[in-house]
């Protein structure tokens, strides 16, 4: 029987290429690739249009409590500080952010942009929900304008454009669907028994139905979508590291 000793030494001491193939780890001969491109976009453009609008919202509200408490405000800035985490690990190759994280604010700001966009008119005597956000002072409408554009269609489509192109396909599982509406559903439960603790005004049962429908249909729709859609060239999107392996 050999001795695994004396064969791990005699591979350590190996001349020539093969010596020089055992000897090298594995993650030099295939380093995780640096994306300079995702990291671009992540954080100047996704991460920069949700913080500019919320620095626009709490400049133009009466009343910042209000802003605070509204999800399209807190899922905006989870969204903002997730993308620059984000950007930083493209950029210096390590990898990505879990797809449960990234899928989970992907379709908490596509839910808030469908409650602000499509529920009004679908229900026109419902009254702005916990979900919005709050209105903007009569002196600083044309800057609560732009916060609503950068919140509720910018960051939304960028976060869709980041995920269809620059994402690879079929990272979310199907347990994901059943932990994504947790959030915006307690969320609801909050708004319609403590109007008053979340500083916001409280849905009215219609509503809060429909939202809450929205927001367990959507992480349905997005894993489907995410088992079929192609995969992006995202070898165009790659920076190895030179001079240790030729593998991409």
């Amino acid at each position: 029987m050999s001795d695994p000793t004396r064969t791990s030494q005699s591979t350590r001491h190996a001349a020539g290429p093969a010596g020089a193939a055992a000897r090298t780890p594995a993650t030099a001969v295939a380093p995780t690739p640096r994306r300079p491109l995702a990291a671009a976009f992540r954080l100047l453009l996704l991460s920069a249009a949700a913080l500019t609008g919320l620095v626009l919202a709490a400049l133009s509200t009466p009343s910042p409590g209000h802003l605070v408490a509204s999800f399209t405000a807190q899922t905006a800035l989870a969204l903002a500080l997730v993308s620059a985490g984000s950007a930083h690990r493209a950029w210096t190759g390590r990898h990505p952010v879990s797809p449960r994280v990234t899928g989970a604010l992907l379709s908490y700001v596509v839910l808030a942009a469908l409650v602000h966009h499509v529920l009004p008119p679908l229900l026109p005597a419902a009254p702005p929900t916990a979900f919005t956000l709050p209105a903007a002072a009569p002196t600083a409408a044309g800057t609560g304008a732009v916060a609503r554009a950068l919140l509720l269609a910018v960051t939304p489509l960028a976060a869709l454009a980041d995920w269809l192109l620059l994402t690879a396909p079929r990272g979310f599982r199907l347990r994901h669907v059943w932990q994504w509406p947790a959030y915006p559903l307690l969320y609801l439960c909050f708004a319609l028994a403590l109007p008053v603790a979340t500083g916001a005004p409280s849905p009215r049962l219609a509503t809060a139905l429909a939202a809450a429908l929205t927001a367990c249909l959507l992480p349905l729709i997005t894993l489907a979508i995410d088992q079929v859609r192609p995969s992006p060239r995202l070898h165009n999107n790659r920076i190895s590291p030179t001079g240790i392996s030729p593998l991409k």
